[in-house]
């Protein structure tokens, strides 16, 4: 039958997380006079990402809630026993900042254009509901999906099957018909794959890896910032640069990339 949904990540995927989030926490950093404190900027955004991290694999094991992980990744990144609303108004101060510099990578509108009569399209995070849904209206893309799907109302995060086959079916299609982008190799990448999706990976800066193919199955992940080793990442034969190449690797009948007819 072919691959008649795809199925999408949304942070570092087809949101521009990382970015946002380092010019949302220099900003913040700066308003909160805290960028004297670990010595320069750099190494500031680098704790965070590192606390970020970890927190989130602490909520992805089902360690802790989502709002858990949020003030825990506050209390560890300033090293002080704050109380849950003392943690949480911190936050929030971040996230006014971040939310600023919220943006899509420059290639999702026209691949979800090109792929808009060829494929359905839903999300699936490991984030939650409330915060996915509003990102998405902000950017303006809401409404492309049929679905929403996320761990914290699932109650089962990826790299478990169980999301992946949730996500599947809100289509009402099997796992084989269904492919799944995402930046995480492990998490989304092996996740996908082993659950019975086809995986794809988008390698922007022409990284190596080792595919997802190890089932027989086509991979697409993004690197975007060089993170993984070809060591950690998903392998297979076809690799992507840009989400411009997905139509044709999905086989989807469209016109992408083609010069406008009309004058």
């Amino acid at each position: 039958m072919g691959i008649r949904a795809v199925v999408w990540d949304v942070d570092d995927t087809l949101f521009d997380y990382t970015a946002a989030d380092r010019a949302g926490m220099r900003a913040h950093l700066a308003a909160e006079g805290l960028l004297e404190r670990y010595g320069s900027a750099e190494r500031a955004l680098a704790l965070w990402r590192e606390v970020t991290e970890a927190q989130w694999a602490r909520y992805a094991a089902g360690e802790v809630t989502f709002q858990g992980q949020r003030r825990d990744r506050v209390r560890v990144f300033l090293g002080e026993e704050l109380g849950d609303a003392g943690a949480d108004a911190w936050f929030d101060r971040y996230v006014a900042h971040y939310e600023t510099a919220w943006a899509l990578f420059p290639d999702v509108l026209p691949v979800l254009d090109a792929l808009a009569a060829s494929h359905r399209h839903a999300v699936l995070s490991n984030s939650s509901l409330h915060v996915q849904d509003r990102k998405l209206r902000v950017l303006g893309v809401h409404d492309r999906f049929e679905a929403i799907l996320c761990a914290a109302e699932l109650g089962v995060s990826k790299p478990e099957a169980g999301a992946f086959h949730a996500a599947c079916a809100a289509l009402r299609l099997a796992p084989d018909q269904v492919a799944y982008v995402g930046d995480h190799p492990l998490i989304d990448g092996r996740g996908a794959a082993d659950a019975g999706l086809l995986s794809v990976w988008i390698d922007r800066h022409g990284v190596d890896g080792r595919g997802a193919a190890d089932a027989g199955l086509l991979s697409v992940w993004i690197d975007r910032h060089g993170v993984y080793t070809a060591d950690d990442a998903a392998a297979g034969p076809h690799r992507i640069a840009s989400l411009a190449e997905l139509p044709a690797l999905l086989g989807a009948d469209t016109r992408f990339g083609a010069r406008p007819t009309f004058r």
